[in-house]
């Protein structure tokens, strides 16, 4: 049942990225479609989304119960990020493609497929760990994986300050750290601006994956090759990630909840905003929406795998 509730989680992701790309070949979406809906994702629905899901499940208490948990995940993280910028090297990455490796290598999907994948093995008292880990994915995504995804789009120049000032107080990341300080402060937005928040949030899943389905109509065989980059992306979200996780949380007296809970998490596939955002900064779109929609499918193996594990300890 684990496993097969696990196939699940990732055949619904597929099945929604699938109506994308049908109906762009249909002439449904184009080009301009995509950019629309890379916009409305990064600057209305997730940062909405950030919003409705931290007020809803943190309030003071958990908010620093919980906090000294995040900085497991952030340290794997930046770990995860320096072993990147020593493979981009070894491995002769392009410097116009550096930025989007490290993201891919680093960053996970931890809402649009962790979240519902570790519901179904661990039950909704999961979502208060799967947003902690979440939040630590977001934040450092949008201040260095933004930053150099940002590099790429300029051929490898660095941006300038106002340009990474800019990235850092991204619509998402501001979304967050509205929500925190509302917590910190004990303070309530009213009904409607939460149910608004709540509609608006739930757009998030469904348009990142009509845009991957769209992206990926305009991917050619060419795009999608299983080269060394293919297999070290592979490598860093399915061995390196949940490893590293495992290594810190093995001696520290933290919740086994929690603590199987970031194991899934490190374990998923390519965040799927990478992508979107690449698009954005005119960074290579086409090669890291090839890398989402390949791990989401190797995820149909591994996922699985961690859940049956994880269930029987």
């Amino acid at each position: 049942m684990v496993v097969f509730d696990a196939i699940q989680c990732v055949l619904s992701i597929l099945a929604m990225i699938s109506i994308g790309y049908v109906l762009s070949r249909r002439g449904w979406f184009d080009e301009h479609a995509s950019e629309l809906f890379s916009k409305m994702v990064v600057r209305v629905s997730l940062p909405a989304l950030m919003i409705s899901n931290l007020l809803t499940t943190f309030d003071r208490g958990t908010l620093f119960e919980a906090g000294m948990g995040i900085f497991i995940p952030m340290a794997c993280m930046l770990l995860l990020y320096g072993m990147g910028l020593v493979l981009v090297r070894l491995i002769h990455i392009p410097p116009n493609k550096r930025g989007v490796f490290l993201a891919m290598f680093t960053f996970s999907n931890t809402v649009f497929i962790g979240l519902p994948v570790n519901v179904a093995l661990f039950g909704e008292e999961s979502t208060s760990f799967v947003l902690l880990y979440y939040v630590a994915n977001t934040v450092l995504f949008w201040t260095i994986g933004v930053g150099g995804i940002q590099r790429d789009g300029m051929s490898g120049h660095a941006p300038s300050v106002s340009s990474r000032l800019k990235s850092f107080l991204s619509p998402p990341l501001m979304g967050f750290l509205f929500a925190v300080l509302l917590i910190l402060l004990n303070l309530k937005l009213p009904r409607f601006v939460m149910d608004a928040c709540k509609y608006m949030g739930n757009l998030t899943t469904p348009l990142s994956m009509l845009y991957i389905g769209i992206v990926i109509n305009s991917i050619t065989m060419q795009d999608v090759r299983f080269d060394k980059d293919m297999v070290t992306v592979l490598t860093g979200r399915f061995v390196l990630a949940p490893l590293l996780i495992l290594a810190f949380l093995y001696y520290l007296p933290l919740p086994d909840l929690m603590k199987k809970v970031f194991v899934i998490q490190a374990a998923m596939p390519v965040m799927t905003q990478i992508a979107i955002v690449s698009q954005a900064y005119r960074a290579d779109y086409k090669y890291a929406a090839a890398m989402v929609t390949v791990t989401t499918m190797v995820s149909l193996v591994f996922i699985p795998l961690y859940m049956f594990a994880l269930s029987n300890i």
